[in-house]
C-alpha cells in the first residue's frame, strides 16, 4: 500500500480570500483516454475536505484536475461577459513518487491563473 496522497486548494487572488465552493473533479489519464476517480467541492477555506486521491488509492502516472471555476466567478459577481473566458480549467500533471504528498493548487482570478507543486 502506497503512502502518499493528493491534496488542492483554490485561492481567489482577486479578492484575496480562498475560494470555496468550487466543484473539482480528477481524472486518471492514460493516453487519449481520461477516467474520473474523484470529486469534490472547495469549503470555505478553499480546500477539500479530505485528500482528493487518499492514500491507499494513490499510484504514480498522469493526472488531470478539473476546476468548475465558472460558477464560482459567476456566484462572485466576476465573471464577465458570456462566454467566460475562463470556465473549466484543467490541470494535467504527473505523479512520480508513490510515497510522497503531492499538493496541486490553483490561484485564481477572472481572467488569469496559475499553479504550482506545494507542500
Amino acid at each position: 500500500m502506497t503512502s502518499g496522497f493528493l491534496t488542492t486548494h483554490v485561492l481567489d487572488t482577486a479578492r484575496g480570500i480562498p475560494a470555496g465552493g468550487i466543484e473539482i473533479a480528477l481524472y486518471r489519464v492514460s493516453g487519449n483516454s481520461h477516467r474520473k476517480i474523484a470529486t469534490a467541492v472547495t469549503n470555505d477555506d478553499g480546500r477539500t475536505d479530505t485528500p482528493i486521491l487518499p492514500a491507499g488509492k494513490f499510484e504514480t502516472g498522469s493526472y488531470e484536475l478539473i476546476f468548475f471555476a465558472g460558477d464560482y466567478l459567476r456566484r462572485t459577481g466576476q465573471a464577465g461577459d458570456e462566454p467566460l473566458f475562463l470556465d473549466q480549467i484543467p490541470i494535467r500533471f504527473g505523479i512520480s513518487d508513490a510515497e510522497s504528498h503531492y499538493h496541486v493548487p490553483l490561484l485564481l482570478s477572472p481572467y488569469s491563473y496559475s499553479t504550482y507543486r506545494g507542500s
